[in-house]
């Protein structure tokens, strides 16, 4: 088992010597699992760990998970960090849903330990069997290319050296090792989406049509990478090509009235030549520099912005997401902060 993680490690370089690692722990079979074979990999990776463990005050085994996760750290000389955060309260505070704000919460903690101890890198726990969930939410919402990519190995600072592994050889792992590692009760709770999907779901699939699904959801994720790795390189290709401004001011753009803090500028006529493939994934791409997301941004609002440069509307704006503004003025397309 340490051998397979050590070559994901490789394969993806996840680790580098001397990283300080943050890592992401709940007390379950798959993150005790990490933190116990990172821990084993110390020395040969020479690396820092720290624990970040989040209790979410949801279940009555919460504070013996916090304790468990605690002890573990106290006996291997880990330092641990632990937030008690009422993510309950928080969900209906904020009008948000319990695993979204679980999520945002359990992320936001990560960064800020990772903040106060310098590490460079946090390790999460996500396996085969979370990816292929993941690839089969993202389906069934319409995915794109880009949702098909699943979780990926390395994404910035964040890393899964779990995720050529399956869940069956981790709690074989945990129970050789005897890490004795808890088990989250609400994993059964069919009211949440990713569960009715692992508990439902998959079952019915490996039963019905295809008993290598996991197997064969993660080939599909290797492959959509692959295509979208060289997608994004003709996109910022082609973007660069096109690139008339980005983030000047004022008094770079003339004859205009618009308040703008911060846009950028295509030129027209090159966009239009493009093929429509590329066409929507400049205009993501471009909103995603500008904004540093494309929330909000639906297969539609696409169809419309393309629409606008390729009739030349002059006189039209779109505001797909309320937070930037398109159009089209003098063969320059403007992307406007809002």
């Amino acid at each position: 088992m340490e051998e397979k993680i050590l070559k994901t490690i490789k394969k993806y370089n996840l680790i580098s010597n001397g990283d300080k690692i943050v890592v992401a722990v709940s007390g379950g079979p798959d993150s005790m699992c990490l933190l116990n074979i990172l821990k084993n990999l110390r020395q040969k990776f020479n690396i820092e760990l720290f624990v970040a463990h989040i209790n979410h005050m949801i279940r009555e085994e919460a504070d013996s998970e916090t304790e468990y996760v605690k002890n573990y750290c106290e006996k291997n000389n880990i330092k641990c960090f632990i937030k008690r955060a009422n993510v309950l309260e928080m969900a209906k505070e904020q009008k948000k849903g319990t695993e979204e704000m679980g999520r945002i919460v359990r992320y936001d903690f990560f960064e800020y330990v990772a903040n106060e101890v310098s590490a460079n890198k946090i390790a999460i726990a996500h396996t085969e069997n979370d990816n292929a969930e993941t690839i089969l939410m993202n389906l069934m919402r319409g995915a794109s290319l880009e949702g098909l990519k699943g979780i990926e190995p390395i994404r910035g600072k964040y890393i899964r050296p779990l995720i050529e592994c399956n869940r069956e050889e981790i709690e074989k792992y945990c129970e050789i090792n005897k890490l004795d590692p808890k088990f989250d009760k609400t994993n059964n709770d069919n009211t949440y989406t990713r569960n009715k999907i692992r508990n439902l779901l998959i079952p019915y699939i490996k039963k019905e049509f295809n008993p290598n699904i996991i197997e064969t959801l993660n080939r599909l994720a290797v492959l959509a990478r692959q295509d979208a790795t060289y997608f994004n390189k003709i996109v910022k290709e082609s973007y660069a090509d096109i690139l008339l401004y980005e983030n000047i001011n004022n008094n770079d753009i003339n004859n205009l009235n618009e308040n703008l803090e911060k846009h950028i500028i295509l030129d027209l006529k090159k966009f239009n030549k493009l093929e429509y493939v590329i066409k929507s994934r400049v205009l993501l791409y471009t909103i995603n520099k500008l904004l540093g997301t494309t929330k909000g941004i639906e297969k539609i609002n696409i169809e419309d912005m393309i629409k606008l440069c390729e009739k030349n509307i002059g006189n039209k704006c779109l505001i797909p997401n309320k937070n930037v503004k398109i159009f089209v003025k003098k063969g320059k397309i403007f992307f406007t902060k809002l």
